[in-house]
């Protein structure tokens, strides 16, 4: 099948597929470090330097072997920390060249999960496993009010950029079946997701022009 995005279902069949996906045998992987905030309620975080990696960092995946979970499951790969930027106006700017610019988030809007993939996937099952292998605070949506003004100097003879969104991930993930023969996943397709997180903030980038 060729690469395409599929939608994916939500109704109680794939919430009890999301459990048995849950509590597979994966290495959990290292948590960003947040501030203490409770999950699900979102965070300013302006400007978090060298956030974003340059490579994809493999998640250790232990089987699978599954006879005693469901017919079909999720694993993580691999993770990537992105910042997922907001793409309305009133949430990027550029200044210069040199001094300093202050932002604000001007008009509201919500940043969503995108995910693409080569078979049919469950959206929920994905997230939920991005949470256990990933981080908690990874989210389907987080909502950007407005306001969070922010002020950023800019090097001499270089132009500001400043760009408001999430800090959060970009994910390869996989889908399994279960072969009841001998309790082997055969894989049915793989896809990519970038997920928001809870944390939201402004990312800013020098140019020369």
């Amino acid at each position: 099948m060729s690469l395409s995005t599929w939608r994916a279902s939500t109704g109680a069949a794939t919430l009890v597929l999301l459990f048995c996906a849950g509590s597979a045998g994966i290495a959990a992987a290292d948590e960003t470090p947040g501030d203490g905030t409770p999950d699900g309620q979102t965070t300013e975080i302006n400007d978090r330097q060298g956030w974003e990696d340059d490579t994809d960092q493999p998640i250790r995946v232990f089987g699978p072997t599954r006879c005693d979970q469901g017919s079909t499951w999720y694993t993580i790969t691999s993770k990537k920390a992105y910042h997922v930027p907001s793409k309305w106006n009133g949430t990027s700017y550029k200044d210069g060249p040199g001094g300093s610019m202050t932002v604000s988030v001007t008009k509201s809007g919500t940043i969503a999960v995108e995910i693409g993939g080569s078979v049919e996937f469950s959206t929920n099952a994905i997230i939920a496993k991005a949470k256990a292998t990933v981080s908690t605070k990874v989210t389907t949506s987080v909502s950007i009010a407005t306001g969070h003004t922010y002020t950023r100097d800019i090097p001499r003879n270089k132009y500001g950029h400043l760009q408001y969104g999430s800090w959060g991930y970009k994910v390869k993930w996989k889908k399994y079946r279960l072969n009841a023969s001998n309790c082997n996943g055969i894989e049915l397709g793989s896809g990519t997701a970038t997920i928001p997180t809870s944390e939201t903030g402004w990312k800013f980038r020098e140019t020369s022009s």
